[in-house]
């Protein structure tokens, strides 16, 4: 399954944000990588400025070029603001929705449980990471990965009902995706007005 498989902190160094969690490398060195990471006479172009939101989004979501811009685009075609539509269809998959749930700590993590058939929606198995969930769909382990390591590790560590727009019951092993937050809600560090900008040129 395509994804991007190469150095994660440099990456989290590169947009000075710990985007794929918790990350010692950036607290030790909280500036770019390479020979010129120091620098702090770095004028970007307006392009630059964009292309690098959206490329920290995608990092953030764990998608590649293609599945970024198709979800840009059915976000463009559907009623409402672009960018939270956007934002949305994000936070809907059902890999991110497992993260939020906190069944696991990264969205990596996340995607490998769901992969690995180790996840239901309504009941039925579902093991494609992108699967769009709808409000009231109820997320659980299954059965025999209820006692998962890295699950219960991740739920013993994770704050109750975090998130507003999905509910946990750690007894069970099971939340529900209640509605699609709003931008205002969406933790992520993420300027979607930029990325909307970049595409609609």
């Amino acid at each position: 399954m395509a994804r991007y498989r190469g150095p994660k902190q440099k990456k989290a160094r590169r947009f000075k944000e710990p985007i794929f969690g918790a990350s010692k490398a950036l607290e030790r060195k909280p500036y770019g990588p390479g020979q010129h990471g120091r620098s702090r006479f770095q004028r970007k172009s307006e392009y630059a400025v964009q292309l690098e939101e959206k490329q920290k989004a995608k990092y953030t979501y764990g998608l590649l070029e293609k599945q970024f811009r198709n979800l840009y685009e059915a976000a463009s075609a559907k009623g409402g603001v672009t960018g939270e539509n956007l934002l949305q269809a994000l936070e809907s998959r059902l890999d991110n929705t497992v993260f939020r749930m906190g069944f696991a700590k990264t969205r990596r993590q996340a995607r490998q449980l769901v992969s690995h058939k180790h996840i239901t929606v309504n009941g039925e198995t579902v093991n494609i990471p992108s699967f769009a969930v709808k409000d009231g769909d109820v997320i659980a382990l299954r059965p025999k990965s209820r006692d998962l390591e890295v699950v219960v590790d991740s739920l013993s560590t994770a704050p109750r009902n975090k998130y507003k727009w999905v509910e946990t019951d750690q007894k069970s092993k099971s939340g529900k995706y209640l509605y699609a937050p709003t931008m205002e809600e969406i933790p992520e560090n993420i300027n979607v007005q930029l990325i909307v900008e970049l595409y609609s040129k």
